[in-house]
């Protein structure tokens, strides 16, 4: 069955002068509208898209991306408002309805809200609530130590911020893993650092030590050719900098530099790394 509100790899089933139908399944057609038909793309081909339902309340797939799936979390921007509710924009062709009895605020126009998405028992269209806390719990994980998440910041206090993870749970990352000012809303990857007994969970931002090297590697590498082989960073540079510059943590950037050294892709200076080219 086709997932409203989701991500879907369907076939497609044959070609109109307005797009595809791509085959849905139980004799199901869901069309494909020109405008988001890649040119290659032809009958029996399987393709990934988006599904949703369009003004008219038919099913639609489109190759555009959404700002946040059924079941997410993300910071939308309000497009419209009325006595009933507001619409926020989606990213796509179609914006989502809010209803003004699952808004925490009257929402005005040009506001910025976390909504999460789910789909209405009595439409099943998607729509969106901005209470979100009753879908926000710590008292069955479904996170384990050292797993890489997807996170949202929710709120900044005096200890670090508040982040959102997998749309599930709530965590912690304290201002010492954190190496820039984030907005609420912000969406970034991070892992689990720590599970407390009472399921308070801490986070560090990135990928779990060297799982992260390899393509970090392959970054410096790459900063390195375009800046005639040679960094003004090394080991000894401020954490800050480094952040600023690489996008990563000191702590990353020197067990890269420590395997790129092995490797004798570089070579350090007083002052900064220098690229060793071939042959030398």
């Amino acid at each position: 069955m086709v997932q409203v509100g989701q991500y879907n790899t369907l076939k497609v089933a044959k070609e109109v002068d307005f797009g595809m139908y791509l085959d849905g399944g139980e004799g199901e057609e869901i069309l494909l509208p020109k405008r988001f038909v890649p040119a290659d793309l032809k009958v029996d081909d399987e393709i990934r898209v988006f599904i949703y339902h369009d003004n008219e309340g038919r099913v639609i797939a489109t190759t555009q991306e959404p700002v946040a799936t059924v079941g997410e979390i993300a910071m939308m921007e309000v497009a419209d408002v009325n006595p009933a509710g507001a619409f926020v924009k989606w990213g796509i062709m179609k914006d989502v309805f809010i209803p003004i009895s699952l808004q925490e605020q009257r929402m005005k126009s040009g506001d910025r809200r976390l909504i999460r998405l789910f789909i209405d028992d009595k439409t099943g269209r998607v729509t969106g609530t901005e209470k979100i806390d009753k879908y926000l719990s710590n008292y069955e994980l479904t996170v384990k130590e050292h797993e890489p998440v997807d996170l949202v910041v929710f709120q900044k206090t005096d200890i670090g911020y508040k982040m959102i993870i997998n749309s599930k749970h709530m965590g912690l990352m304290h201002y010492n893993e954190v190496f820039k000012q984030y907005e609420i809303g912000d969406k970034l990857k991070g892992f689990i650092k720590h599970i407390r007994p009472d399921n308070k969970i801490d986070i560090s931002h990135g990928i779990k030590g060297y799982t992260r090297v390899p393509e970090e590697e392959t970054r410096i590498l790459n900063l390195l050719v375009e800046n005639e082989g040679y960094l003004p960073y090394n080991d000894k540079s401020g954490p800050e900098d480094i952040h600023a510059f690489f996008g990563m943590s000191k702590k990353t950037f020197k067990m890269t530099l420590g395997a790129l050294y092995k490797k004798r892709k570089i070579e350090f200076t007083q002052t900064g790394t220098k690229l060793v080219e071939e042959g030398d």
